[in-house]
């Protein structure tokens, strides 16, 4: 695990299992008939990925998830588990990063849709 000097947590490695693909924030691992999201602490603006991150921000990032994921209960999802306790055995040495900030969840067909949730507008995009 890749962390900076404040504690953020950059990057995954977990050479056990293929090379994850990364976004902006998420480092997503091919468990075979799932997948592992891990959010990391990474930031971004404009696309780019600064070289700091902000110490705890993935495991906030996950919680918010979790937290929806259980209000709309109604609704199927993907998600598995956020319980590392259980994953599968090869995630277990990684436990202690892994928790709070990740969860196991179903491989589906993506829908290719982005929604940016704020708590306010300003500026122009409040004038549109």
């Amino acid at each position: 695990m890749n962390y900076d000097k404040n504690g953020a947590l950059l990057g995954t490695a977990i050479p056990e299992i293929t090379a994850p693909k990364t976004g902006k924030v998420r480092d997503v691992y091919d468990l075979g008939d799932s997948l592992l999201f891990v959010a990391t602490d990474r930031i971004s603006a404009f696309d780019c990925i600064m070289p700091n991150g902000i110490p705890g921000k993935g495991r906030v990032l996950t919680q918010v998830s979790l937290n929806w994921f259980s209000i709309l209960t109604g609704l199927k999802n993907h998600l598995i588990t956020a319980d590392v306790t259980k994953y599968p055995a090869v995630l277990q040495k990684y436990a202690k990063d892994l928790d709070g900030r990740s969860m196991i969840v179903k491989k589906l067909k993506m829908l290719p849709v982005e929604c940016i949730v704020r708590g306010y507008l300003t500026g122009s995009g409040y004038e549109s």
